[in-house]
């Protein structure tokens, strides 16, 4: 069986939080969940016990897609750098660059 994706999980919190809104007793929360989601009972408590500490429902980002460009390597090197000494992945250093760039850009053109 697959792993849940990030957003699955999400999806699944978010469901179980809003069971528990409601005020629905878990036995019943669990198996909407589960009938719900198409998880096991033990998955649906997992959730429900994970959603009970949650303040708010979770954001559920858009998922990410592959994509392909040439960088100079030197270019490579210094991203490759940046992300090692800040503990972040490459996907993470480019997607905060240009997200940075782009919302520069708009504020002055």
């Amino acid at each position: 069986m697959a792993r849940s994706t990030q957003a699955q999980k999400a999806q699944r919190l978010n469901a179980a939080y809003q069971l528990l809104s409601r005020g629905i007793d878990m036995a019943e929360a669990a198996a909407t969940l589960a009938r719900d989601h198409e998880i096991s009972l033990r998955h649906a408590y997992r959730y429900l016990e994970e959603a009970s500490r949650l303040k708010q429902p979770l954001e559920i980002a858009e998922p990410s897609a592959p994509i392909t460009f040439k960088i100079s390597g030197d270019v490579i090197r210094a991203l490759r750098s940046y992300a090692a000494a800040n503990h972040l992945t490459l996907s993470e250093v480019v997607t905060r660059a240009i997200i940075d760039y782009v919302s520069r850009a708009r504020r002055h053109g």
